[in-house]
C-alpha cells in the first residue's frame, strides 16, 4: 500500500472524478458511511455522539456521518464551527441534507466563547472530529483551537476523521509540535499519508488508525514519495505451500555469533536468532558458534544444526576459523548468513568477521556486533557496496546506526527517514533502521514504514528474533527480498503485540520477553490487517473487532 502526500491524495481524487467519472459528492457520501459503521463497530456502546465539524470537506465528511448516525438511532449533537454561509460544494451539500430537516441536535457555533453553551456535548460517549483534515495547514488558530481546549476537557473517547485535528498530513515525525485534537481512533480514506504511518496519532499504542476504501481506483492512487506501508507484504508469506515442497526448497540459514568464557558470554543470542529463522519457516538452520558454547545453543530446539567455532582463550570466535578449507566447509549448502549476535569485538573476531562477510558471496543479514566491526572498518562497507548479485541486510538500532553513519543518536532520531535511505542508497545495502516505526529503506531509495510492535519489545534478545525472522524469511523469498524483509518486520511486531493484546495473549508491556512471542509466531502469520469490510489496519487491529485470519 502506497503512502502519499497530501498533494497527491488531493490529486487522487481530483483524477477519480475527472479521469473515472466517480462524482465528488460520491466520494463524500462513502468517506461518511465509513466513519458512521466504523464508530458504530469500535464503540458499540456509545449511545451519545458529539460531531465537531469544520467548514471544509473533513467537515463534510463529519455532517454526512452525523445524519447516518442519527438516522441509526443515535443521540447525535451535531456542532459547526463557522457560519454555514460559507461552506461550498460538498460540504454544503451535507449542511442541506443535515440539517433540512434536521439530524438530531445541530447547533452553529461562531466565536470561542459560544462553545461554553454547548458544555452538556462534552457528556457524550463519544465525540467524533472532524474539524480539518489532509488538506489543513497548522498551527490550529481561532474557533479551531478553542475547540481542541473544549473538548480536551471532555472524558469521552474521540474518533479523528482523516487526522486528528492539527496533525500536518505530511509529518515523518512521531510528534508533532503544533496542537492537535486528541484521537483514540483515526479513520482515513484511500491510502494512509506519512502522518498515518509515521504518527502516534491516538493516545495508547493500540489503537485502531485506519485505511478505509471509498471508491477510488488503483490508477488513480499515484504516488512519487517512494514510501509504502510494510504491512501489505505480509500477503507474501500467506500463500500456501506446493504440496511437494521439501526442506530443499526453503533454504538453509547460517547463524555465526556468540561468545562463551570464563568471563561470561552471549550463547542465547545466536541461539535465538536461529531459533526465529526455524519458526519462519527456513528449511534448515545452522548455528555456528564458539565451541564452548555450543552444548547451549543446541539445547535451544533438537531441530537446529550446530557447527563448532574454534575459539579465543575468552571464549571469542577465533580467526583461525577463516583458513579456506575451513570457510568452504562451514558455507557449503547455506543460502543465507546471519552474522553479528552475541559475537563480541575482540580483534581476533573482527578479523574473523570482516573475512567471512568478505568472502561470501550469499545474502547476509548483519546485525549487533558485526554491524559496530563495520562502522569501525568504514572501508570494508564501501567494498562491499553495490554488489548488485548479493543482498546485505543491515539491522541497526538508532545507536547502531549512528556509529555506522558518522552522526548522533539524536540527529539519527530527527531525521530517521532520510538517515535510513541515504545510507541505503549511498552503500547499496538494505537498511532495518530498528525502533518505533522501524524502517526498511532500500538501494533504491524506496522505504516501507512498519506499524507493528509495542513498547514491551524494548528488552534484551528482541533484535536477535527480528534477525532470525529476516534471514528466515529472505532465505525462502529471494528473488522477492524487499517484500520478505519488510514482512519479517511486521509479523515480528505483530507476534509482540499478540502475545500482549490478543485474548490468549499472557503478557503486558511490562513482562514482555522476546522468547513470548514464539507462541504467537503462527497466528501473525496466518492474519490479516485487511478486515472482511476492506478496512487496512494500520494500527491496533487486535485492539476491538480485529480482522480475519487466514484459515490453517
Amino acid at each position: 500500500m502506497h503512502v502519499l502526500s497530501a498533494a497527491e491524495m488531493q490529486a487522487c481524487d481530483r483524477a477519480t472524478t475527472e479521469r473515472f467519472g466517480v462524482p465528488s459528492l460520491d466520494l463524500m457520501r462513502a468517506a461518511a458511511a465509513a466513519v458512521a459503521a466504523f464508530a458504530r463497530e469500535q464503540f458499540p456502546g456509545a449511545r451519545r455522539v458529539t460531531v465537531l465539524c469544520g467548514r471544509g470537506n473533513n467537515g463534510g465528511d463529519g455532517m454526512m456521518a452525523a445524519r447516518l448516525l442519527a438516522d441509526a438511532g443515535l443521540e447525535v449533537t451535531t456542532l459547526l464551527l463557522g457560519s454555514p454561509a460559507g461552506l461550498t460544494g460538498e460540504a454544503a451539500e451535507a449542511w442541506r441534507e443535515l440539517a433540512g430537516p434536521a439530524h438530531g441536535a445541530i447547533h452553529v457555533v461562531e466565536a470561542a466563547e459560544e462553545l461554553a453553551r454547548h458544555n452538556g456535548a462534552l457528556a457524550a460517549d463519544l465525540i467524533v472530529d472532524a474539524v480539518v483534515g489532509t488538506g489543513f495547514n497548522p498551527p490550529l488558530k481561532g474557533l479551531a483551537l478553542a475547540a481542541r481546549e473544549w473538548v480536551k476537557r471532555s472524558r469521552a473517547p474521540v474518533l479523528a476523521v482523516d487526522l486528528p485535528s492539527g496533525w500536518p498530513a505530511n509529518a515523518t515525525g512521531a510528534t508533532v509540535e503544533g496542537p492537535v485534537f486528541p484521537a483514540d481512533a483515526v479513520i482515513t480514506f484511500t491510502a494512509p499519508k506519512p502522518a498515518h504511518v509515521f504518527g502516534q496519532l491516538t493516545r495508547r499504542w493500540d489503537q485502531p488508525v485506519v485505511v478505509a476504501p471509498i471508491g477510488s481506483p488503483e490508477g488513480a492512487i499515484i504516488s512519487g514519495l517512494g514510501l509504502d506501508w510494510a504491512g501489505s507484504a505480509v500477503e507474501l508469506v500467506q500463500a500456501p505451500r506446493a504440496a511437494a515442497a521439501n526442506k530443499g526448497d526453503f533454504g538453509h540459514v547460517l547463524v555465526v555469533g556468540g561468545t562463551f568464557g570464563t568471563a561470561g558470554g552471549k550463547a542465547g543470542a545466536p541461539a535465538m536468532a536461529a531459533l526465529a529463522a526455524l519458526r519462519a519457516g527456513a528449511g534448515l538452520v545452522t548455528a555456528a558458534v564458539p565451541a564452548p558454547a555450543l552444548a547451549l545453543v543446541a539445547a535451544i530446539a533438537p531441530e537446529l544444526m550446530t557447527w563448532p567455532l574454534a575459539a579465543t582463550a575468552a571464549g571469542r570466535i577465533s580467526a583461525e576459523n577463516l583458513a579456506p578449507e575451513l570457510v568452504a566447509a562451514l558455507m557449503a549448502g547455506k543460502t543465507v548468513l546471519v552474522i553479528g549476535p552475541g559475537l563480541g569485538q575482540e580483534p581476533e573476531t573482527v578479523k574473523f568477521t570482516m573475512g567471512l562477510i568478505e568472502a561470501t558471496k550469499i545474502p547476509a543479514v548483519i546485525d549487533a556486533d558485526a554491524l559496530n566491526i563495520l562502522a569501525a572498518e568504514p572501508g570494508l562497507l564501501a567494498k562491499l557496496a553495490h554488489r548488485s548479485e548479493r543482498t546485505l541486510v543491515l539491522t541497526p538500532h538508532p545507536g547502531e546506526m549512528a556509529r555506522l553513519a558518522g552522526i548522533t543518536v539524536a540527529e539519527v532520531q530527527a531525521k530517521r527517514l532520510e538517515v535510513a535511505r541515504g545510507f541505503a542508497e549511498r552503500f547499496g545495502v538494505t537498511v532495518v533502521l530498528k525502533g518505533a516505526r522501524t524502517l526498511i529503506a532500500h538501494p533504491d531509495g524506496k522505504v516501507a514504514v512498519n506499524t507493528t510492535g509495542n513498547p514491551g519489545m524494548a528488552k534484551g534478545g528482541s533484535g536477535d528474533f527480528l534477525t532470525g525472522l529476516v534471514a528466515g524469511l529472505l532465505a525462502q523469498y529471494p528473488k522477492d527480498a524487499a517484500r520478505a524483509v519488510a514482512a519479517a518486520v511486521t509479523l515480528h511486531g505483530l507476534a509482540a503485540d499478540m502475545a500482549v493484546r490478543y485474548p490468549e495473549g499472557t503478557q503486558d508491556e511490562h513482562t514482555l520477553l522476546a522468547t513470548d512471542s514464539l507462541a504467537q509466531f503462527s497466528r501473525a502469520f496466518r492474519f490479516h490487517s485487511r478486515g472482511e469490510n476492506g478496512y487496512v489496519w494500520l494500527q491496533g487491529a487486535l485492539h476491538a473487532a480485529a480482522p480475519h485470519e487466514v484459515p490453517g
